[in-house]
């Protein structure tokens, strides 16, 4: 079978695009680095791959926002190149700063109109943490539902997080209680120190996520965002306790890969 190709999109700033790109190698696929300015000359390239990733880092060094900047860019001038990029069926992860980015575009989440008349606006966006400062730290993980087509067969994962807007805020408690009925909140963070969510408490939730959601799915289940960074443990060895036997046979983000590709086997 052919090795499904992987377009890991960067934009200035993005730091984690090699590691991305070394992750999606390591599962099998094809991946290939490209600058958000190729796509923008000649968006019929997005054709020529199955998985779509936009990797961490601070795009255009968050300036507006967390991911805002690109974010838009993709909404003015990608928009009609991913809806037919989704369509075709094919996968779309955002990890961290790409996550961000896939709230501000639409591509995750279709925006819906506000009870004040105002115009459509993003239902759910990622805000400052609660604790004030970047979070870098290793969490607990769980998953919810079987929607997101990432998280197959994957029940708890062990992974670092590194952000400062990382907060995931719903518009209004309608629209989390729909994505929890839909299986699209599909990770949570949980206590460090057993298999109970985290209800909040902090650090185990790291920045204060409504409903200790740390990543969310489409309807589809075809495109994903998560804070956590799967491609930071892909090796056991990058587990910070490893010489103390507590790490796998493998890091645990490896299998989210994984699944991306077995999905085009």
């Amino acid at each position: 079978m052919p090795r499904p190709r992987v377009l890991i999109l960067r934009a200035p700033g993005t730091n984690c695009d090699h590691e991305t790109a070394f992750a999606f190698e390591q599962a099998g696929g094809v991946a290939e680095r490209l600058h958000v300015n190729r796509l923008l000359e000649n968006p019929r390239l997005a054709a020529d791959f199955q998985i779509l990733c936009i990797a961490g880092g601070f795009s255009y060094g968050d300036d507006l926002g967390a991911g805002r900047i690109l974010g838009s860019r993709i909404r003015t001038h990608l928009a009609e190149c991913l809806r037919e990029f989704k369509a075709a069926k094919k996968l779309i992860l955002g990890i961290c700063n790409g996550f961000q980015v896939l709230t501000n575009s639409g591509l995750l989440l279709a925006d819906e109109a506000q009870s004040d008349g105002e115009h459509p606006a993003p239902p759910v966006t990622l805000a400052f943490n609660d604790s004030g400062r970047f979070e870098a730290r290793w969490v607990r993980l769980r998953t919810a539902g079987s929607r997101c087509v990432f998280f197959r067969g994957i029940e708890r994962m062990y992974l670092p997080i590194a952000h400062a807007e990382g907060k995931f805020v719903c518009r209004d408690a309608s629209v989390r209680e729909r994505l929890e009925a839909a299986g699209q909140a599909a990770l949570k963070y949980q206590l460090l120190d057993s298999t109970s969510d985290a209800h909040g408490a902090y650090p185990a939730n790291p920045n204060g996520a409504e409903a200790d959601i740390a990543g969310i799915c489409d309807e589809t289940g075809r495109v994903c965002g998560l804070m956590p960074h799967p491609e930071r443990f892909i090796d056991p060895t990058q587990h910070p306790r490893w010489t103390r036997g507590e790490a796998g046979a493998e890091g645990d983000g490896l299998a989210v890969f994984r699944n991306a590709v077995a999905y085009f086997g």
